[in-house]
């Protein structure tokens, strides 16, 4: 215990426990900040540049800077261990030259999720630090490099993160923790959904009747589903949030409108950012798809023979936006049925409404088409536009797990 004792003034994430994990769940809101003190940092910083080369042991120093530096030092070895390391381009220089970021970021995670900082289970522990902290950690160095980019003096527009991954892979809460890290970093930041972009209810109810029989176009979801000249105009609008004083609302999509088709959220309700705008983090669940020749997609299903002629248009919709990507690969996805089927039992079980097992299938049935045509093409190739050292693919288990 002398070693969580002298944690305890610099972060509680670092020890974790045998316990079974827990659901990262109820966020703090985004004012709630964590600090790490100076005098606390430098010997952490220097213990840890001392001894990178060879497995951390305590560095010969008074107590209780041993027992920090001891700690700090099992958890570098933890990092290190983190799937994602090499293919995000981080070694054991790199982060021992700023372990007082990752642990900062880390502590940041653990208060906004309000795990048991003192009793983290091994599962919470790899999802903050070989997931959470490594991606956004490559965010804020995109966006560094892209702030590089520009001189003295310059209006420097927005950096777009794309954030492609399916359905119940854990986007949502990947966005959030990102653009709450980055907000914590002192970074104007700001997200945006393709589902903020679907088509308002009436034109919905249009485009159903024009496609009798097309049950891929017969609800929210596949390409030719959005509204993309709205989309163009937003997207187009927010890059140009480079100025103090500037103020904008972001659109947001209401899915509990009209029994569950959705409807677009009535303006007076969508949130407010203010310039000068650093990052906006956009995510879908098809962000990224691009069309295949007909005889493709119709082995498929035939009816995606339309859904493939509507996303000609959406690169210059969405994608030509985004400077940098982070895609979620999953490897079978019928994961999609799986992790929804798991959220709806888990609401029918605190006793909230929840689609059957069959409205489970019937709702997924209407994407896996999608996911079986578009997703190996954008695993193997990347989005239109991307460059390598721009776009990260994370591979992740059923478990939503980084491999």
């Amino acid at each position: 215990m002398r070693t969580l004792t002298a944690l305890s003034h610099l972060s509680p994430c670092l020890t974790p426990s045998p316990s079974t994990s827990s659901p990262l769940s109820h966020p703090l809101p985004f004012s709630s900040r964590l600090s790490l003190p100076s005098s606390t940092i430098s010997p952490i910083h220097q213990g840890i540049l001392s001894s990178k080369r060879r497995p951390m042991a305590p560095v010969h120093s008074t107590a209780p800077s041993s027992a920090v530096i001891s700690s700090v030092g099992e958890l570098f070895n933890f990092i290190l261990r983190g799937p994602l390391m090499p293919k995000l381009g981080f070694d054991s220089d790199k982060v021992a030259e700023s372990i007082d970021r990752w642990i900062r970021c880390g502590s940041q995670l653990c208060r906004l999720f309000k795990l048991e900082e003192f009793k983290l289970s091994i599962p919470e522990k790899a999802r903050i630090y070989h997931f959470y902290v490594p991606v956004f950690i490559w965010c804020e160095n995109q966006l560094l490099n892209h702030k590089s980019s520009f001189g003295e003096g310059d209006e420097i527009p927005p950096f777009v993160i794309g954030v492609s991954a399916p359905q119940g892979s854990g986007k949502t809460t990947l966005v959030f923790a990102l653009e709450y890290l980055f907000r914590l970093s002192g970074r104007s930041a700001a997200s945006l959904s393709i589902d903020d972009f679907y088509l308002t209810a009436d034109e919905q109810a249009k485009l159903r009747s024009q496609n009798p029989g097309n049950a891929l176009l017969e609800l929210r979801g596949n390409a030719g589903s959005h509204d993309l000249q709205f989309s163009i105009e937003t997207l187009t609008s927010v890059r140009k949030m480079t100025k103090k004083g500037m103020k904008m609302k972001l659109p947001r999509y209401n899915k509990s409108a009209f029994g569950g088709r959705g409807d677009r959220a009535d303006p007076s309700t969508w949130p407010e950012v203010e310039g000068p705008v650093e990052v906006v983090l956009f995510e879908g669940w098809m962000l990224g798809f691009k069309p295949l020749p007909n005889e493709v997609v119709k082995a498929v299903d035939p009816q995606l023979e339309l859904v493939n002629k509507n996303l000609e248009a959406y690169y210059d919709a969405w994608d030509k936006f985004i400077d940098a990507w982070l895609v979620i690969k999953i490897k079978d996805p019928s994961c999609v049925y799986n992790w929804r089927l798991e959220a709806e039992v888990a609401m029918r079980n605190d006793g909230k409404p929840g689609m059957s097992d069959e409205e489970v299938l019937d709702f997924v049935s209407r994407y896996l088409p999608a996911y079986k045509a578009y997703l190996p093409t954008l695993y193997a190739e990347g989005p239109n536009g991307s460059k390598p050292d721009r776009l990260a693919v994370i591979d992740i288990d059923e478990k939503r797990n980084p491999i």
